[in-house]
């Protein structure tokens, strides 16, 4: 049957109209070269798509996409008669295919991996019929299988085009039958060589590795039925560029690859996975040490299955992946989505959901006007994309201005920013961009940014990161008000530290500042984190000639406790940290011979140690820090949040983070203010640490203050 038969052979009566509009329109176009050529290209897209069930129109618009992109076919005249409903899809087609690499790419330039995305994005986002992507991708599979009569430039410009956008496009809509396909063809363009050894190692057709998996799902088909296990049995053979690039991720040789065949059982429940491993393994022996077991053990994005490698037929090795169908739902429409394992993409859930919306409207159904509509409406709205003169992709958060693109391109360029042309024409700032607008700046040449821009009333700017540029401006315009902010900031870290006395001199020394102002200044700026302030403090223990933190001793006899901490001329003594005080490197401290529990280490400038110096100074014996690189010192936090479900899981998972263990929680809560106090008993290496530690459980949510407990 032919494809226009079968076409007219599912199509309703309008669409049988349609296609006889069609067939004659290309009986009138055909007789010259070219568009013969543009016909049967059209007629074998729509071959490609044919597996994918795309609705009859859009499949009878495919025939004619190429001749409308050569403009052999007038639009205007597609609007009236018998293929008025095509004209539509048709226009976003050829509006489609009018993206590619920008103007400045030249052959053998891979794109940047931002750009790449944001321009996979863009394809998503300008189309007004989301499946007409799907077309794209055809037309560029097309492409590639043309390429292989031209000449070694022409294939790599395409091959890096497949590679970059379309094949990574195929595997996030799931479109699977195209993306092998595409990633091989192009594999084979970029790395001929390559692509020969391993097609050549293989010593197969990939015919015959589909016939083999075929043989061994019927096997494992009657076992599992045999068992009375009720279960779907699906397989695959690894594509050259899939085993190429597993390869290259385990750094191993093509025997060392397991997987190029494999097999997946779908069941029911859980008991159901475990009882199919074992009639897959009682069926053939499985490869010691190629088991997993992600089910009891999920991998960290909570992706869970069995995977087994067995001997199968023939000798051939096999992989089996055993899961149920929420384990599969979520494997492919989840945070472990197929295509965020295999790209390691850290992509927002926002855009998770658009794909997920895409991938249904990619299933035909009756309701397809009012999911376009849905994903016209709801699911690109948030993210506009523009492009500047030398053709580059720039993705802006909605209603984003010419000034936030300005921003976007460099700091400097928005700071000198005083006007914009927006497709060939001049436009005021407060302009909102739309999808494929292209923005050109108009600077000055010196920057001078208005405190107008950083009204929300005005609309200067839709972008935090771009307000946040205007406000340090600002800021680095005065000095004194940065001294002033970055002192606050001094003392806070300090006080939360719970070293108000400690030499600030010192620091501003160990941080290469000429003086304590210019370290405020440094600080108030955000030239400086507070973070380098423990780290600096942390250093100048390491400093022989600080005297304030390494006072010279006389010789001491050193001791490899947990504690990590020297005596001086006492030998082997018990040592522990006071309670009271709880030092950390690099704090000053002493010994304090107490009866019975050896030698109690308190900070210096501890209350309690200073009262017993005055009383019993015979007690008193000298003591320093150990150089062990992995001592932990106990220290205690407090910290007051309004309460909430999750935060406990939320402050544990800070210090797990940290790499911090947990000595003891206490917890009070305020319920007529709604509040809990927590202190926490931890063991850290040293204060830099600490002082991340606090950042860190500062910026949990609900969390009011955190200090170290004095």
């Amino acid at each position: 049957m032919t494809d226009t038969a079968r076409t007219n052979a599912a199509a309703s009566p309008p669409q049988r109209a349609s296609q006889k509009a069609i067939d004659d329109l290309l009986s009138e176009l055909s007789g010259s070269d070219r568009a013969d050529t543009l016909i049967a290209e059209g007629r074998a897209i729509a071959e490609i798509l044919e597996p994918l069930g795309l609705p009859a129109d859009l499949r009878l618009a495919v025939l004619l996409y190429p001749l409308a992109r050569e403009a052999k076919i007038d639009h205007s005249s597609l609007s009236e008669g018998p293929l008025a409903d095509l004209a539509t899809p048709i226009a976003g087609l050829v509006q489609l295919g009018r993206f590619s690499l920008p103007d400045h790419w030249q052959p053998g330039e891979a794109l940047a991996t931002q750009q790449s995305e944001a321009l996979r994005k863009m394809l998503l986002a300008v189309v007004s019929d989301a499946r007409l992507v799907l077309v794209r991708i055809a037309e560029q599979l097309y492409r590639l299988r043309l390429a292989k009569t031209e000449v070694a430039d022409v294939q790599l410009r395409i091959a890096i085009e497949t590679r970059e956008i379309y094949a990574p496009l195929a595997n996030r809509l799931g479109v699977w039958q195209l993306k092998w396909e595409l990633e091989d063809l192009a594999f084979r363009y970029m790395e001929p060589q390559t692509y020969k050894q391993i097609a050549q190692a293989l010593n197969e057709k990939r015919v015959e590795r589909e016939a083999f998996i075929e043989s061994a799902k019927n096997q494992l088909q009657e076992e599992l039925l045999k068992t009375a296990i009720n279960a779907g049995v699906s397989g695959r053979p690894k594509h050259i560029y899939s085993i190429w690039r597993k390869m290259q991720r385990k750094d191993s040789a093509l025997e060392h690859i397991f997987d190029i065949r494999a097999i997946r059982i779908m069941v029911d429940n859980v008991s159901e996975c475990y009882a199919a491993l074992g009639t897959v393994h009682n069926l053939w022996s499985y490869i010691p040490g190629e088991f997993d077991d992600y089910i009891a053990n999920p991998k960290d994005n909570y992706y869970q299955s069995l995977h087994t490698t067995v001997i199968g037929p023939s000798a051939q090795t096999l992989e089996i992946q055993i899961r149920t169908a929420d384990m599969h739902r979520h494997a492919e429409l989840g945070v472990a989505a197929h295509w965020r394992y295999k790209e390691g993409s850290t992509t927002q859930a926002a855009f998770d959901q658009k794909i997920q919306f895409l991938r249904q409207i990619l299933e035909p159904s009756e309701q397809d006007g009012d999911l376009l509509d849905q994903i016209r409406e709801d699911v690109f709205e948030d993210r506009v994309y523009a492009i500047s003169p030398k053709g580059d992709v720039v993705e802006m958060p909605a209603k984003a201005t010419p000034l936030d693109f300005a921003y976007h391109v460099h700091t400097m360029v928005g700071h000198r920013c005083r006007g914009a042309k927006v497709n060939g024409k001049i436009v005021p700032l407060t302009y909102h961009v739309k999808n494929g607008d292209r923005i050109e700046i108009i600077t000055n040449k010196e920057p001078q940014p208005s405190r107008d821009w950083l009204s929300p009333k005005l609309g200067y700017l839709a972008a935090s990161r771009s307000r946040t540029k205007v406000r340090n401006w600002f800021r680095q315009r005065d000095k004194e008000q940065n001294k002033r902010q970055g002192r606050e900031i001094l003392d806070r870290e300090l006080v939360r530290l719970n070293l108000r006395e400690f030499p600030v001199v010192d620091i501003a020394k160990q941080m290469k500042f000429a003086d304590v102002d210019s370290l405020c200044i440094g600080l108030g700026a955000g030239d400086v984190s507070s973070n380098a302030i423990a780290n600096a403090i942390q250093n100048l223990r390491d400093d022989p000639s600080d005297t304030q933190v390494r006072r010279k001793r006389g010789s001491r006899v050193q001791r490899n406790t947990t504690e990590q901490v020297a005596v001086s001329g006492v030998g082997d003594l018990l040592c522990n940290f006071a309670q009271c005080c709880r030092p950390v490197p690099p704090e000053l401290i002493s010994g304090y011979i107490t009866l019975g529990r050896g030698v109690s280490i308190h900070r210096e400038d501890c209350g309690n140690f200073l009262n017993l110096l005055s009383k019993q100074p015979e007690r008193v014996i000298e003591v320093d820090w150990g150089q062990s690189s992995n001592a932990m010192y106990p220290a205690a936090i407090t910290l007051a949040a309004y309460d909430r479900q999750g935060l406990l899981r939320d402050i544990s998972a800070v210090l797990s983070d940290e790499g911090v263990s947990v000595d003891g929680i206490q917890t009070k809560s305020d319920k007529q203010h709604m509040q809990a106090l927590m202190e926490l008993d931890i063991s850290v290496p040293g204060l830099a640490v600490l002082s991340s530690i606090i950042n860190r459980l500062e910026n949990v949510s609900n969390v009011i203050s955190v200090r170290r407990k004095a």
